[in-house]
């Protein structure tokens, strides 16, 4: 729904800017959505009239027009619109006036004939959305005055309305609800509804899904454009203008909530009649579009044909053009769910068929009615019969619902006075009628206590409700940590470069077989979906390699995939919680995984097993990692080794998070160094390692593996001696280190290495 403001200012006393409405509709439960500034018309756009208008010699969709702009000297301008005559008042942007971002005017040629300046459409000068043609301005503008003066800028909000509060689809609504949350007094006042008397003969209900209907016959129109003030008010809002008849219902549409429609009465036969459709019934609508109905849609027809869609579109061959004289003005109310139905049903979404799926209301049917007729004289003129034609009874609209200030109370947690309960409630409309609240018809949303207790809150604001700690955090269970323990094991993973998979917990014999596991441990199912389905899963490498396999096949140069999930077994722990890796590609191979598993576990141990296996134990983790062999690698379509890591974490999830450990960034920087040794093949790294911090050098931080080097040949090194690398890291606290500080370091390492492990260094 948009709210134009300079519009609603004619309803209720505004607050003193669009934020501070905003924020007070927001509050109210009603959010502002959108905020769109509009009417900034440029400087050097003035009022011109049109003196002469002539073919252009070059083009045949130009013409040469010839305008006073107030200066007292013609000016030429050529122009490609074709809705104007001579006479008409249009704005003139003069050259200099900027018109966007990229859009200046200049004087110029168009195919060769001098054009000083443009006549401007309402969409050039940022008025309305769209816009055929010219701007044309009233008779009685001031040729040369400001355009800008002629339309003060405004402001557009746009609301996303509940769809509880169809009251709120009206500018009378928004207005009721400004006054209600600001305390001000909202001037809505009731139409003057006519004197009514049965439709007999003229209109005939034959459906209960519109109970009441009222027709206003309105003779002597005559159709043309609106005035200025009304189609200014439809743009502001992003309605286009149609003719007077029309705009007038969509103006009051837009202004009570309540759809009306015009047929031109003299394309009525025989009266109007409320139905439903019959087999094979179409209807041209207004938009041009052919429907097909359904016996279920429910219709208005005449004696001979459909000519509208019941709340939803009207039909073309009915419609007011510009040949009308007399019209039937149509204000009635139809059942919300019909309506709805029709509506998604067919695809057809309306302004009218909006507001009566939410329920218009039943008591502002002839009032808007009635406005209409009063406005529809004004512009177009004519006169209105003195009846209003009635078919149907009006449903029932107000209720009355009891309230105990007593239990607002306790319920809202807020002491609030009963003064202002009852304040409020007045505010927005409804009348205490003993220990009850009547409940005006436009409110259908009231009907039970806790509705008018959450309305007093609602205005009272919801931050006047003090806080009050309600329940008490609880410790940390088993089951928690668990969770929590999970949660971070698959992030580590992820960091890794590991993607999780999810396989299925049920396996076949063959995809066991087929991953060179043996199903003797595994759990059958009594009752399997199916051949497939028939274990429930010992290991998860099966569904691992499963996942491996399909990556590969879709093109996948390199695969790394993690699961964590249950394995069964019918012997031993029936069921326990383990994570798998699988890794094949570049880069991938047992040193991976091993330092994969310590960045998700922390520091594990390794034990050589038969073949090329580790096992893994410690910390809570018990397992293996080994390279999967070859013909296992090839059945599943893998042309690199396949490296594969399964070990059980239950003890590992239940144990209890670590301490957070915060180390300040160091202010000094780090000083490096490479140091290569060559050793003998059987030194481990472990023992590098130790004997470099062992030399207890000075200022040394951290020892890290850069890399080995083994020829086999023994061209460049004896084949019983490899070479390592390792980047030696010193650092101080309080000071950077100096050049020679860090030699020195560097040279006791070196000592103690030759001495401790016979080492000769290189470079």
């Amino acid at each position: 729904m948009k709210i134009s403001l300079e519009w609603l200012k004619d309803y209720v006393a505004l607050p003193g800017s669009p934020e501070a409405l905003s924020e007070l509709l927001t509050n109210g439960g009603t959010e502002v959505i959108g905020r769109e500034n509009r009417g900034n018309v440029p400087d050097k756009v003035v009022v011109a009239q049109i003196l002469s208008s002539e073919q252009h010699p070059n083009a045949d969709r130009l013409s040469v027009c010839q305008v006073d702009d107030g200066s007292g000297q013609p000016r030429q301008i050529v122009c490609g619109a074709k809705n104007y005559k001579v006479g008409d008042k249009v704005p003139l942007a003069l050259p200099g006036a900027v018109l966007g971002p990229d859009f200046k005017i200049k004087a110029g040629k168009l195919r060769g004939v001098a054009s000083d300046g443009m006549m401007c459409s309402a969409k050039e000068l940022a008025l309305a959305e769209d816009a055929e043609g010219l701007l044309i301005l009233p008779a009685d503008t001031p040729v040369g005055k400001p355009a800008k003066e002629l339309f003060p800028p405004d402001t557009v909000l746009e609301l996303e309305v509940t769809p509880n509060r169809p009251d709120m689809l009206g500018y009378q609504g928004v207005a009721r609800e400004v006054a209600a949350l600001a305390h001000v007094e909202a001037k809505v006042a009731d139409a003057t509804a006519a004197a009514q008397k049965a439709a007999d003969g003229l209109v005939r209900l034959e459906d209960a899904g519109c109970p009441f209907y009222t027709a206003r016959i309105i003779r002597g129109v005559k159709v043309g454009p609106s005035p200025q003030w009304l189609a200014d008010r439809l743009t502001a809002v992003g309605l286009r203008p149609i003719n007077n008849i029309v705009d007038v219902t969509n103006y009051v549409l837009l202004e009570t909530g309540q759809p009306l429609h015009a047929f031109d009465l003299a394309k009525l036969d025989g009266g109007i009649v409320v139905r439903k459709a019959r087999e094979g019934e179409s209807l041209k609508a207004l938009d041009g579009s052919d429907l097909k109905l359904r016996p279920h849609d429910l219709v208005i027809a005449d004696a001979k044909k459909t000519v509208a869609l019941a709340g939803v579109m009207g039909g073309e061959e009915s419609g007011v053009s510009g040949s009308t004289t007399d019209i039937l003005l149509e204000s009635a109310w139809f059942e919300p769910t019909r309506v709805r139905k029709t509506s998604r049903e067919l695809g057809i979404s309306t302004d009218s068929s909006y507001r009566f799926e939410r329920r218009v209301d039943p008591c502002g049917v002839a009032a808007a009615s009635a406005r209409a007729a009063e406005l529809i004289v004004q512009t177009a003129g004519g006169a209105a019969e003195a009846e209003l034609l009635v078919a149907g009874a009006m449903p029932h609209g107000e209720t009355e619902v009891c309230l105990d200030n007593n239990r607002c109370r306790a319920l809202l947690g807020l002491d609030i006075s009963d003064g202002e309960i009852e304040g409020i409630l007045q505010r927005l409309g409804l009348v205490r009628t003993g220990d009850k609240w009547k409940v005006p018809s436009y409110r259908p949303d009231l009907i039970r206590e806790v509705d008018l207790i959450e309305e007093v809150i609602r205005v009272a604001g919801i931050e006047r409700v003090p806080s009050r700690l309600r329940g008490f955090p609880a410790e940390a269970s088993t089951a928690d940590r668990r969770h929590d323990n999970a949660e971070k094991l698959r992030e580590r993973l992820r960091a890794q470069g590991f993607s999780e998979a999810r396989t299925s917990h049920f396996v076949s014999p063959e995809a066991l077989q087929r991953a060179g596991v043996a199903a003797d441990h595994a759990v059958a199912m009594r009752n399997p979906l199916g051949a497939d389905q028939a274990l429930l899963r010992p290991v998860l490498l099966s569904g691992l390699l499963e996942a491996l396999a399909r990556n590969l096949r879709y093109g996948a140069d390199s695969v790394r995939l993690f699961e964590f999930g249950p394995v069964f077994r019918n012997s031993g722990v029936e069921e326990q919680t383990a994570l798998a890796l699988v890794a094949t590609g570049e880069d991938s191979d047992l040193y991976e995984l091993k330092g994969v598993l310590r960045a998700a576990f922390g520091p594990v141990d390794f034990a050589p097993e038969a073949g090329l296996a580790l096992r893994v134990s410690g910390r809570g983790v018990d397992g293996t990692v080994r390279r999967l062999p070859r013909a296992l690698a090839d059945a599943h379509e893998a042309k690199d080794a396949v490296y594969f890591a399964e070990v059980v974490v239950d003890a590992w999830l239940g144990t209890a998070p670590a301490a957070i450990r915060v180390e300040p960034l160091p202010k000094f920087p780090a000083a490096e160094r490479d140091l290569s040794l060559v050793l003998p093949r059987g030194v481990t790294y472990a023992a590098i390692e130790g004997a470099l911090r062992g030399a207890k050098a000075p200022h040394l931080q951290t020892v890290a593996l850069k890399d080995v080097f083994a020829d086999a040949s023994g061209v460049k090194l004896a084949t019983d001696q490899k070479s390592v690398t390792v980047t030696l890291t010193f650092r101080e606290e309080d000071r950077t280190l100096t050049s020679d500080e860090v030699d020195r370091a560097v040279e006791t390492l070196r000592d103690h290495a030759k001495a401790e492990l016979g080492a000769v260094f290189r470079g």
